[in-house]
């Protein structure tokens, strides 16, 4: 169930960054090099958020460990990439750090699920 409202909280937080970046590329003065890199990590994210969570409902949907652990892994990723957008980005504003933060905070959750649902699954 966590990765539904994950991924349902994700598809809001890649269209409302995507149009905060946009924002901030009219608004303020955002070198034209550091909007392609905070774009293109974005949507790296919207790739490996869309694996990890097709890897992880498979997983656990199947009682299987090695696409849970897979991601698992992705997992970390995403929270890399959650901690660049919350802390490391060019210009980051408070709707930015909610967002990220909120995002942050549910790729823990699951990551400590995920956890415990591997190692129910291993017999």
């Amino acid at each position: 169930m966590l990765f539904y409202l994950s991924g349902t909280y994700y598809a809001l937080y890649f269209l409302a960054t995507l149009l905060m970046i946009i924002y901030k590329s009219q608004v303020f003065s955002y070198p034209c090099n550091h909007l392609l890199l905070d774009l293109t990590l974005l949507f790296l994210m919207a790739i490996l958020e869309a694996v990890r969570l097709y890897l992880g409902t498979k997983g656990n949907l199947t009682e299987a460990e090695v696409p849970l652990a897979a991601s698992l892994a992705l997992t970390v990723g995403s929270i890399l990439l959650s901690v660049h957008f919350l802390l490391w980005q060019t210009l980051v504003l408070w709707a930015d750090s909610a967002l990220s933060a909120t995002l942050l905070a549910l790729h823990s959750l699951e990551a400590v699920l995920q956890v415990v649902a591997i190692a129910s699954f291993v017999r």
